[in-house]
């Protein structure tokens, strides 16, 4: 069945309740490459439980709802989406432990005509349970590239953020492990594209790809390294814009422009010289 646009805009996602642990956020920092320098305690504050924080970028798996399009009637083909988009805003340090609630609602579909696929765009408010306080803000974009044609909006979808016409103040090159994606999908996100190997071939790649949440993740650290003296409290903002898939092993490059306190970046697989997080923005506290 073809999406029906008022039917997925209302559609109810289900509340999420995660208890939170200090292994959940070391496993998470590792999944994202903390840690590779163990003589590094700047990267030790994020795996070790002495003196525990928790990496800003790990916002983006609270309260994760999974995969809701695959469940129920709502018209998309799960197996043709891939992920578009991904900002989040931190109110309140993350804590590196407790129960936490997310409530995500869809904000958006917008409908890119026949055989070009379908934007659904959703928001998620996080907060802890016991307080309600607000933790953070997540905002995400999926492509559903078989979606096409249903007869939605077309628009207005928000531009990427455009980077400075220059040469990059900054660049930070980080590695992945071979095996970060069966770290990172540890962290909540257990399609198996990242896993198995035939599952992938099906899908058109030669092995199994790196989560783009884990390569937000390896930006969001190399931010942190670069502007924020490895202080967690100083990165509050980032989004950016999926373009091209990674492979566990390969390095990211991250490309950064400081203008105040505005980062403008963008990532690159170092090896092939092939973009993969572009239009990035981040806010630093000043």
């Amino acid at each position: 069945m073809p999406i029906d646009y008022d039917q997925l805009m209302n559609w109810k996602i289900p509340e999420v309740e995660q208890v939170l642990t200090k292994r959940d956020t070391m496993l998470y920092a590792l999944g994202t490459g903390l840690g590779f320098d163990p003589m590094d305690e700047n990267q030790l504050q994020f795996v070790y439980e002495k003196n525990l924080a928790a990496l800003p970028s790990m916002s983006i798996i609270l309260g994760y709802p999974g995969p809701w399009h695959r469940t129920g009637n709502t018209g998309i083909d799960g197996s043709k989406v891939v992920h578009g988009e991904q900002g989040f805003h931190i109110h309140k340090r993350l804590p590196v432990e407790g129960t936490i609630v997310g409530r995500t609602r869809v904000t958006g579909v917008f409908d890119k005509g026949e055989g070009r696929g379908a934007l659904i765009q959703t928001a998620t408010e996080v907060s802890m349970k016991d307080t309600g306080e607000l933790i953070c803000s997540l905002t995400s974009t999926s492509f559903a590239r078989a979606n096409g044609g249903f007869g939605g909006p077309s628009g207005p979808v928000k531009e990427p953020h455009k980077l400075p016409d220059r040469k990059p103040d900054l660049q930070c090159d980080l590695p992945t492990l071979p095996q970060a994606a069966l770290i990172y999908r540890l962290s909540g996100d257990y399609n198996p594209l990242h896993a198995e190997p035939a599952f992938a071939k099906r899908a058109g790649f030669d092995m199994p790809i790196l989560h783009g949440r884990c390569t937000f993740g390896v930006a969001a650290h190399a931010i942190l390294r670069s502007c924020c003296d490895y202080d967690p409290a100083k990165l509050i903002a980032m989004e950016g814009r999926f373009s091209s898939p990674v492979f566990p092993g390969e390095t990211i490059r991250t490309e950064i422009w400081r203008e105040g306190d505005v980062v403008s970046f963008r990532a690159l697989v170092a090896e092939r010289n092939a973009v993969v997080l572009n239009g990035g923005r981040a806010q630093i506290a000043g």
